[in-house]
């Protein structure tokens, strides 16, 4: 095994990184071309994502191990004729902290709340005494749903990088992203205009949801992204099991599909064929794997011109997504997606070995690149899993 030493390491993007002990060549993963993960040309085992619970931030962040802040879809009465202004309102706007550390702490205190949702059956015939020493969660990873929706646009991503921490504690294998170097440029040097156009995305949820069934939407109220429901599902990619958690934006009590979560999203409204086939290519496949991963049938899609008004919604059905992008030149694959998936978390499984809560393998890729892996000091500012969960989790 090859040594590298803390002064000469750098990480993928080019930045030196003072922590990292050695690097493992044999830990490289290619991800190009994409026709390496076609295989057969199957779609590859997954089990439809089962929801096993859910957790709620409030304006504070505080944690919660319910659904109080699950919204309500409330439909405008002709989609294709609306009128949201998504500028109202914009220097209120009750911004989350970006820089506050929060790793993966809001699922670690789901699972603490809810071990026994992990007991085998055998173990759930043991004593109160003898289950609250169980510690081992019988599921392969756990992560929150971004991580994976990255994982699975990477055969097709050409601009954003990733940086993936791992740690294997319990056999459990917890993962937890971190922003690239230039994720961290990009958010510092954002213009005025950019943090605006952000702020779209929050105040369309606001136009077309309310707190109750049937209730009107408090389109005067300062937008705040700081609350959050988030649904946590268990499913099963191949021979990796899964528990993750995604954020949910509302529920559609009216929808016919037994899972009545719906996601929104805006894009700005398509005037030509080369604007449809760049937001085919490149908006599309995360819209997807982001729904597609925790069973959201239904994408609500509000099209903007360029003042931040929107004047259709449109109604996307996460499952027919993959055929607009078959039907483009070079489109992407969501066979491709799933298989490069499989092999990464194979991957991963075979590099982390070391099953300890201060060990941290950080996993880096730049686009088109390998995916390379170092492994880190312990204090590294990588390490994610906190003491209250590694002594009493």
């Amino acid at each position: 095994m090859k040594r590298s030493y803390p002064e000469d390491q750098k990480s993928s993007d080019g930045s030196k990184n003072k922590f990292a002990r050695l690097e493992r060549p044999e830990s490289k993963l290619q991800t190009r071309p994409s026709s390496l993960f076609k295989g057969s040309g199957v779609f590859p085992y997954f089990r439809k994502p089962t929801e096993i619970g859910s957790l709620s931030l409030d304006i504070k962040r505080n944690f919660y191990n319910d659904r109080s802040q699950l919204k309500h879809y409330i439909s405008p009465k002709d989609i294709f004729n609306v009128r949201f202004d998504l500028t109202k309102g914009y220097h209120n706007f009750i911004e989350k902290d970006e820089n506050s550390e929060e790793y993966i702490n809001d699922i670690l205190k789901w699972i603490s709340c809810n071990r026994e949702k992990f007991l085998l059956e055998d173990e759930k015939q043991k004593s109160d005494e003898e289950i609250r020493e169980i510690r081992n969660l019988h599921t392969d990873f756990v992560c929150w749903r971004g991580l994976l929706t990255k994982l699975l646009c990477t055969p097709f991503e050409n601009r954003d990088g990733w940086r993936i921490a791992v740690t294997l504690f319990k056999g459990t294998l917890y993962m937890c992203e971190f922003d690239t170097e230039s994720r961290k440029r990009q958010k510092q040097e954002m213009s005025e205009r950019q943090k605006e156009m952000t702020y779209w995305g929050w105040k369309f949820e606001q136009y077309v949801t309310a707190d109750k069934p049937g209730g009107v939407p408090g389109t005067g109220e300062a937008v705040n992204n700081c609350e959050a429901f988030c649904t946590v599902v268990r499913s099963r990619l191949e021979k990796h099991s899964l528990l993750f958690s995604g954020e949910v934006d509302a529920i559609d009590e009216q929808a016919k599909e037994s899972c009545k979560y719906v996601e929104f999203k805006t894009t700005r409204q398509l005037d030509n064929y080369r604007q449809e086939r760049n937001f085919i290519k490149f908006k599309l496949i995360k819209w997807w794997a982001q729904s597609f991963l925790v069973g959201i049938p239904t994408i609500i899609c509000g099209y903007r011109d360029d003042d931040g008004v929107v004047h259709s919604l449109e109604k996307m059905e996460t499952l027919k997504i993959p055929q607009r992008a078959k039907e483009e030149r070079d489109g992407w694959d969501p066979v491709v997606c799933f298989n490069f998936l499989d092999k990464f978390l194979s991957h991963v499984k075979r590099t982390c070995t070391k099953d300890d809560a201060q060990t941290v393998y950080l996993f880096e890729w730049t686009p088109p690149g390998e995916i390379t892996c170092t492994v880190q000091n312990p204090g590294s500012r990588f390490q994610f899993l906190p003491q209250w969960y590694t002594e009493n989790g």
